[in-house]
């Protein structure tokens, strides 16, 4: 299975160890926000590092990016101890899950990358609030591309909220004439 099998699926459950060592459970939809959830190589190397704290500054500086309108969740193989390390000297502020069983890399069908000499390749997958994958990014050298790309979702599926007739409420309904 490869990653671009799940757009339009809903997305996989994933329970990982959070950087602090806790289970952190992924369940998309469940709480009615989008997801951007990135899988990347190696915490603390230069690219992902310029990666995830590209996702640290959106979070602090774009309206799109805040908590309560977006969950923003990174994953890599690495080590939860070494996660935390990089999440302390980076100061990110989202999840940094640890999956070094391979569990979610296997579920969202993540190969490697760089033609094979990287043992995970950098994708992102973008899921909406209803827990259906709608696209992923496979970019592992351009490790700036990924917030960008989450951003132009994000202003598609806020787009998309705007635009859907709004849902009629219970009293709407049980008061609707009968025909």
């Amino acid at each position: 299975m490869s990653y671009q099998s799940l757009i339009g699926k809903p997305a996989p459950v994933l329970k990982l160890p959070n950087y602090d060592g806790e289970i952190y459970t992924l369940s998309p939809g469940e709480n009615g926000l989008p997801v951007a959830l990135f899988f990347y190589p190696e915490s603390g190397s230069y690219g992902c590092t310029k990666e995830a704290c590209q996702f640290r500054d959106a979070i602090a500086e774009k309206d799109t990016f805040k908590p309560g309108k977006v969950q923003i969740i990174g994953i890599s193989t690495d080590p939860v101890e070494k996660q935390k390390k990089f999440v302390e000297k980076e100061k990110l502020t989202y999840p940094v899950l640890s999956d070094t069983q391979r569990e979610a890399v296997t579920s969202y069908g993540i190969g490697k990358g760089m033609m094979g000499l990287v043992a995970t390749a950098r994708v992102t997958f973008i899921i909406d609030k209803k827990g259906i994958v709608r696209d992923a990014l496979d970019a592992t050298m351009n490790y700036g591309a990924h917030s960008k790309f989450v951003a132009g979702w994000l202003d598609k599926l806020e787009a998309e909220d705007a635009a859907a007739p709004p849902a009629p409420s219970a009293t709407q309904t049980a008061e609707a004439p009968q025909v």
